[in-house]
């Protein structure tokens, strides 16, 4: 029980900071991909809090066609660390191999987890402030929107009332309840 005491605050903290820039490695990464305006703040912010490790690690790992590699190595590498962290402190072994599904299975979960709430919240920012413009939706619309149009092209036009983002978030909750759980099984195994 002592041990608990301090373990879970530590587990915590050290959850919620890679957690939090492994977040930012991923956004960064996806707007890349989809070329987002790099002169908006929120990019500029992202760029330059993961700018120092993606420096040192591009001379080592190229990028593959306009897959920036060094970028997912990162963000894996982290939840790599991360998940060894927690589980040596709470006392759990682990091998090399179970860690690394383990950690890309977290990071698919992080990506799909992005998606649905970008989603969610443009739909909300169309609800409550259609129009405006901001940094923060500029962002939201380029991430969401190659995905929505998909969702649009096949759904059957509905008289001006667009339920893409429903249709996006449905296949987004299914893709999460039928990817994650098999690769979560083969970690454990494999551990």
């Amino acid at each position: 029980m002592g041990s608990n005491y301090m373990t879970d605050p530590v587990v915590f903290l050290i959850d919620t900071l890679f957690s939090l820039y492994i977040l930012a490695v991923l956004l960064r990464f996806l707007l890349q991909t989809i070329r987002a305006d790099f002169y908006n703040p929120v990019s500029q912010f992202l760029v330059k809090i993961t700018h120092p490790p993606l420096r040192i690690l591009r001379r080592f790992v190229p990028a593959i066609g306009r897959v920036d590699s060094s970028s997912l190595l990162l963000a894996l590498l982290l939840q790599m660390l991360a998940n060894f962290s927690i589980l040596a402190l709470k006392g759990v072994g682990i091998s090399f191999v179970a860690l690394t599904l383990l950690s890309f299975t977290d990071l698919l979960k992080i990506l799909l987890d992005i998606y649905v709430y970008a989603i969610f919240a443009g739909a909300l920012l169309s609800w409550f402030a259609p129009g405006n413009y901001n940094s923060v939706a500029s962002i939201l619309y380029s991430l969401t929107d190659p995905l929505l149009n998909i969702c649009r092209k096949v759904l059957p036009d509905l008289g001006g009332i667009d339920l893409s983002p429903l249709v996006a978030l449905v296949v987004l909750h299914l893709a999460k309840m039928m990817i994650l759980p098999p690769l979560q099984q083969l970690a454990s195994l494999l551990s």
